[in-house]
């Protein structure tokens, strides 16, 4: 079977962008259709200045809302990346590959770089060098595709380089994955700024409605999202970029179509009450599903320690064959005959 890897970042409250571009897809879809790993990639979020319980709890919340969206761990394994050892194992082999350049050249670090020096904060190494521990996430377990939305595309783009220039520079190890883009609603943006993506660490809560958003919360941000100039509703993302953002967000809550729902609506409002319902709806079982699992702590504690044995097992022979590739002498070699090597050639 084709494999899928994906992550998911414990950086903020799991938001309606998360799931319809991504966590619905991998429940309905992906593990289904192949050998699949989803992971709280919790060593991502120690790139920026944070708080440890914060990281924690999250790391939790995460977890408990990947399988109250539909993951099934008979049918997938669901993990936390600091659990896997061979993450951070292959991490520093992939720094060893990729340079600095390409490094500075990615997309996130220069606005997340920038966005910290704005705050007055100091830029740490790892968020430079975080894109090498994504590859590593990939590529440890033989990954055929990488579902992500459109903004992460080039972290995938780089795993495949150092997946090509590994195997040419040091022998055959990995599988050169691609990335995949779901159709509709890949990328979800805010309420409030339309040209922004809504993300889970974004400071603008009104623009963001999160996955456990209470249905009345979820509805008032919907119907106080930014339109643009103008009466008719008309799918357009460069010049309507607000309205394109309520359309495209109904249709993937609905299973229609952007344009075709344009085409139904004669006022702002009717679209914003319509999207709204749609919203609490498509929400609705996952809270309800997180609530009962949260009741029972035990159960995700077992199915992320299952997960991360199951993962283990499928990572470590890959890391261990890169490390032989590389030039790393193998843990418990014959030490005996190579001191008698060394004393030969005394």
């Amino acid at each position: 079977m084709t494999r899928v890897f994906s992550g998911i970042k414990p950086t903020g409250h799991l938001t309606l962008g998360n799931y319809l571009g991504a966590m619905r897809q991998w429940a309905a879809v992906d593990q289904h259709q192949a050998d699949a790993l989803f992971c709280v990639v919790d060593l991502h979020a120690l790139t920026v200045h944070h708080d440890p319980a914060r990281v924690r709890r999250l790391s939790r919340q995460a977890a408990t809302l990947l399988l109250a969206s539909g993951l099934d761990p008979a049918l997938c394994t669901v993990f936390v990346q600091s659990h896997v050892d061979e993450h951070a194992r292959l991490s520093y082999l992939l720094e060893c590959v990729a340079t600095d350049g390409e490094m500075r050249r990615m997309i996130q670090y220069k606005e997340k770089a920038a966005r910290e020096q704005r705050r007055g904060g100091s830029v740490r190494l790892s968020l430079l060098t975080y894109p090498v521990l994504m590859a590593a996430d990939i590529l440890a377990y033989g990954t055929d595709e990488v579902p992500v939305g459109h903004d992460q595309t080039q972290h995938v783009e780089l795993a495949r380089d150092l997946a090509v220039r590994f195997n040419q520079r040091y022998g055959h190890t990995f599988v050169v994955p691609r990335a995949t883009n779901p159709l509709v609603a890949a990328r979800v943006m805010n309420l409030q700024d339309p040209l922004s993506k809504m993300g889970k660490s974004d400071d603008t809560g009104p623009g963001i409605v999160y996955l456990l958003d209470e249905p009345d919360v979820a509805r008032k941000k919907v119907m106080r999202a930014v339109t643009d100039s103008g009466r008719d509703v008309v799918y357009d993302r460069e010049a309507r970029p607000g309205v394109a953002n309520l359309l495209e967000i109904l249709a993937a809550c609905s299973g229609g179509n952007p344009e075709a729902l344009a085409g139904v609506y004669e006022s702002y409002g009717d679209l914003k009450r319509d999207a709204a319902e749609a919203v609490v709806e498509v929400l609705r079982p996952v809270r309800e599903r997180h609530k009962e699992l949260c009741a029972d702590p035990g159960y995700v504690e077992g199915v992320l320690r299952d997960g991360a044995e199951r993962a283990r097992g499928m990572a470590r022979p890959t890391v261990d064959a890169a490390y032989r590739a590389i030039g790393l002498l193998p843990a418990g070699s014959n030490t005996g005959a190579s001191a008698s090597v060394l004393n030969a050639a005394r």
